[in-house]
């Protein structure tokens, strides 16, 4: 029987006390690195003329994530040179989990040929999921299904 001021017994029972904490490591960072929120991905996915309108149609996918009670965003339309030319503010939400939905909005004033891109600019309101707008900006990814015009944040 060893005692503690015998040569080896600190080294042994340290060996021990780390061979009993190794099982709570892989814990400790798993906590750390916590699944992110899942995204919601919104897809410009097609356009067309209404009138002296662009119609834009957003695909908005939330087959992994939770219900979002509203969802508003601050939309650019910047024309084929780069230039903001309209704002628009849409209400998206709600968007049930585990659901794809199509919303349909006009850009007036402002004919399809001349859209280069769209911005997704801010997040103005959002609702059930996260604790901010900035949080919400994150989680979601944009996508345009349009060759000539790209949707981005």
């Amino acid at each position: 029987m060893s005692t503690w001021n015998e040569p080896g017994f600190a080294v042994g029972s340290v060996l021990t006390c780390l061979t009993l904490l190794l099982p709570f490591s892989g814990t400790a960072l798993a906590q750390d690195k916590a699944p992110a929120q899942s995204p919601l991905r919104i897809e410009l996915n097609k356009v067309e003329a209404a009138g002296e309108s662009c119609r834009t149609y957003f695909l908005i996918d939330n087959q992994k994530g939770e219900n979002w009670k509203s969802l508003k965003l601050d939309l650019f339309a910047l024309d084929t040179d780069g230039i903001a030319a309209k704002r628009l503010a849409v209400e998206v939400g709600p968007v049930p989990s585990r659901k794809t939905l199509i919303k349909l909005f006009d850009f007036p004033g402002l004919h399809c040929t001349r859209f280069g891109r769209v911005l997704l600019n801010d997040v103005l309101t959002c609702e059930g999921t996260t604790a901010s707008r900035e949080d919400c900006l994150s989680a979601i990814e944009t996508a345009s299904k349009i060759d000539a015009i790209s949707f981005v944040k």
